[in-house]
């Protein structure tokens, strides 16, 4: 009876570390299909991002900065492989450890293929980055015109003001550099509404530093829109 006993036991023990191992190994695989997919992407392997995404990999997991796997598409501004990840449900509102998303990130780089693709796909056009603007407001900054189109076609608030206290239309003149392409974004937030009249925290309007800062072709569109 004692060695039934004590057989039962060591069985159970034997199962226990077997089942327990076999856990470890299923999460072991899991991990690995998730690192992988990152591992795919950051080498712009596109046939074993497809085949990651046929196995169900997940389209979420983060990277040690937080970023998704398309976030990462997005930093390489990879179009196919971000079209990939968001055709098989990835979510272009994720953010990481900095507030970057695909989205964001997209606006402000000017990588417009992915933005659009991302605005097909619900991006949030409320989102803010870690300064507290919204897509539009760095994509003025660094001039993309076509972007800054697209954002304002899509309905992206052309009055928002950041944690600066800059909208779309202060940034372009403060940080720009009064040169052709912001000459013609100023024209597109004007056209679309933009409140000239707004001023930053020193109390000054985008006329006032365009004028400080010798942009007279920005400050002659701002002068002829006041009038």
């Amino acid at each position: 009876m004692l060695k039934k006993t004590m057989k039962t036991a060591v069985l159970s023990i034997a199962m226990s570390v077997m089942l327990a191992g076999g856990a470890t190994m299923v999460n072991a695989q899991n991990t690995t299909n998730n690192a992988s997919l990152i591992d795919a992407v950051k080498k712009h392997d596109k046939a074993g991002v497809e085949a990651l995404i046929k196995s169900k990999a997940s389209l979420e997991q983060r990277d040690r900065s937080g970023a998704t796997p398309l976030l990462i598409a997005t930093h390489e501004n990879d179009v196919d492989i971000a079209r990939m990840l968001i055709q098989a449900g990835a979510d272009v509102n994720a953010k990481d450890g900095i507030q970057d998303s695909p989205y964001l990130y997209a606006g402000a780089r000017g990588h417009l293929e992915i933005l659009k693709m991302t605005l097909e796909h619900g991006a949030d056009l409320k989102s803010v980055n870690r300064y507290g603007g919204t897509a539009l407001i760095p994509a003025c900054e660094r001039g993309h015109v076509e972007t800054v189109k697209t954002l304002l076609e899509a309905g992206v608030d052309v009055d928002h003001i950041n944690n600066l206290g800059w909208t779309a239309l202060l940034e372009t003149v403060i940080l720009g550099d009064g040169s052709k392409k912001y000459v013609e974004i100023t024209k597109l937030l004007l056209d679309h509404g933009a409140d000239a009249s707004i001023k930053d925290k020193k109390g000054m309007t985008a006329l006032d530093h365009a004028k400080n800062r010798g942009q007279k072709n920005v400050a002659a569109v701002l002068e002829k829109h006041s009038k």
